[in-house]
């Protein structure tokens, strides 16, 4: 019960300092013309958030990363508020989050203005941090490799673990950047996921990984109240790259990633839906599957509203965290 407060009041905490240097930093990317680029093929209606502030991410980050390190600083003075371990989803989220804000940067002020990083470029950097960081969860946190939902057996893939691992934390990244395209939809999704594996984690013992996922969900709500619709900043590469790294982590940890499709239902729908176009695509010479892809966009080319897209996604999303917990739980 302590766990679950301090938990709880994490979250609360980093909500309160997100919110509270939310409007300093929206001035800073005001001052800067840091804003959003529209492609012209999206929707019309899109054209509207042009030079919407972008890299709202780092608000996300920051507060996450502060709390964390105060935590492990806390023994100093006699108080064991967190661990170690915790240093892996946090170097994590950092390494991403710098990726993500450079491809920002790129695709806003760089020599690519408009399409960022190249794609291959992008890709390499993202395999390359997912292997170290799948090679330390391996060898030197030495987390258990797989647990099976309602069966008490723990899969043990050997030197297998390090690539599957590796491959799980780069599809999430960018399962979680094709869904961030709505205001609000990446971060409710974000903030949902979190929450289901903090919950998992309060119910193995592993207490310092269930604070940082309630920390990330404190922050996450911080960023919604500047995101939710209209939104007046977008949290770009610099975010969803980060948090998609992140919930694959954070799962990894667990070893309860056999759910990890279903708790991110939404985020692989997305990633689904933009393989499947290309594909379909290339086999029929230029006919398209879905009106637009990701799917939230062919959802809003049916003419549901913006707000009527994020919160159905999300209602699937909840639905499918809270029968994710429960197998877990078996």
């Amino acid at each position: 019960m302590k766990d679950t407060t301090l938990a709880v009041s994490l979250a609360g905490l980093s909500f309160m300092m997100t919110i509270i240097w939310g409007g300093p930093l929206l001035r800073v990317l005001r001052h800067f013309r840091i804003g959003k680029l529209i492609r012209v093929e999206e929707p019309g209606k899109h054209m509207v958030k042009m030079g919407t502030p972008t890299m709202g991410g780092v608000m996300i980050i920051l507060p996450v990363l502060m709390l964390t390190i105060l935590l492990n600083a806390a023994p100093l003075i006699g108080f064991k508020l967190s661990g170690k371990s915790v240093f892996v989803p946090l170097m994590t989220m950092l390494a991403f989050g710098i990726l993500g804000a450079l491809d920002d940067w790129e695709g806003i002020r760089g020599k690519r203005k408009g399409n960022g990083m190249r794609a291959r470029t992008k890709f390499f950097a993202q395999w390359l941090i997912a292997g170290i960081v799948a090679w330390s969860l391996k060898y030197v946190l030495g987390i258990p490799d797989l647990y099976i939902p309602g069966i008490q057996i723990t899969l043990d893939f050997g030197w297998w673990y390090v690539p599957i691992a590796a491959f799980i934390i780069v599809a999430e990244s960018n399962a979680i950047n094709f869904t961030d395209g709505l205001d609000g939809l990446a971060g409710l999704i974000a903030s949902t996921i979190f929450a289901a594996y903090g919950v998992i984690a309060i119910i193995q013992g592993q207490t310092f990984l269930a604070q940082f996922s309630f920390t990330l969900v404190g922050a996450l709500f911080g960023f919604l109240w500047f995101n939710v619709h209209p939104a007046q900043l977008f949290m770009g590469d610099t975010g969803s790259l980060a948090l998609g790294a992140t919930v694959a982590v954070v799962a990894l940890m667990t070893g309860q990633w056999a759910i990890l499709p279903l708790v991110t239902v939404i985020p692989v729908s997305e990633t689904l839906s933009v393989v499947i176009q290309v594909l379909y695509f290339k086999a029929t010479k230029g006919r398209r599957f879905f009106k637009m892809a990701p799917i939230h966009l062919h959802f809003e080319l049916l003419g549901w509203s913006e707000t009527q897209i994020v919160q159905r996604f999300w209602l699937i999303s909840l639905l499918a965290a809270l029968i994710a917990v429960g197998l877990a739980m078996a």
